[in-house]
């Protein structure tokens, strides 16, 4: 069951996917008509799932599920999963690769492989000071408080000086 992301208590579940590029206004809205038609059909064991989704920055696909009502079986997660691989298939992009990073540069949202961020600190290119987003959040708390963070306060800080 649909629902609006905004909706959604704190301890809700989520999963953020990165793209490694930015999407058009048009592939949002395509996307966006897709997550609503997957989102009104994706179950457990046949209950519904009362989930919602935001895209950020065009470039960030975030699903949400509200566990206290119907909890997430792996049945659901892999139909979540083959979703946005479909996604990928459809406008070759990267969603999945988790040994990436995106972080801000003023406005403008970089995307690194984690190896030429690991050069980019070690060059001081990045800095303690460097917003990062740490896609390993797993609730709408922790993404409000803990997603869009100086690197220093991140699992990114571990290749700043």
């Amino acid at each position: 069951m649909l629902v609006d992301f905004k909706t959604l208590p704190e301890e809700s579940r989520v999963w953020v996917y990165q793209a490694n590029r930015s999407f058009t206004e048009e592939e949002i809205a395509e996307i966006s008509d897709k997550l609503e038609t997957f989102i009104e059909n994706w179950t457990a064991h046949g209950g519904d799932l009362h989930s919602g989704f935001q895209i950020k920055y065009k470039r960030f696909i975030i699903i949400g599920l509200n566990q206290d009502l119907n909890a997430a079986t792996g049945c659901s997660i892999d139909a979540s999963v083959h979703f946005i691989q479909q996604l990928e298939k459809e406008y070759n992009v990267d969603l999945m690769d988790k040994m990436n990073v995106s972080y801000k540069q003023g406005e403008f949202i970089a995307y690194k492989s984690l190896a030429d961020f690991k050069k980019m600190a070690k060059d001081r290119a990045v800095s303690k000071k460097t917003i990062v987003f740490n896609n390993l959040v797993t609730n709408i708390a922790e993404l409000n408080d803990n997603w869009e963070v100086p690197a220093s306060d991140s699992w990114h800080n571990r290749f700043l000086k």
